[in-house]
């Protein structure tokens, strides 16, 4: 569970960067959990659109591609997700205290 300190820096993190998935008409595949863990092993924070013919409500999105990859959800801001799961082998992130 994330500080609320690291939570906005996170957040702050995230401003710049652009959205690297795309949530659209067939909702979260199972292929699409798998790359979304591996960006995150990369990453450590990305960033997930969910397009407009998207059926399901954003949050419930990213509650769900949280949950499936064991990271914290940082933010929803419109139809963007901010996911974060640190990498505990070679992090790249380093969270306030």
């Amino acid at each position: 569970m994330l500080k609320s300190k690291e939570r906005a820096y996170l957040r702050s993190l995230a401003n710049t960067m652009e959205p690297i998935f795309n949530i659209g008409k067939l909702g979260i595949s199972a292929d699409m959990t798998t790359s979304v863990s591996e960006a995150l092993k990369k990453r450590e924070l990305i960033k997930v659109s969910v397009l407009k013919n998207c059926p399901y409500d954003t949050k419930e999105m990213g509650e769900m591609l949280s949950e499936r990859t064991r990271s914290e959800l940082v933010q929803i801001v419109g139809k963007k997700i901010t996911l974060y799961k640190r990498n505990n082998d070679d992090p790249t992130i380093i969270l306030p205290k």
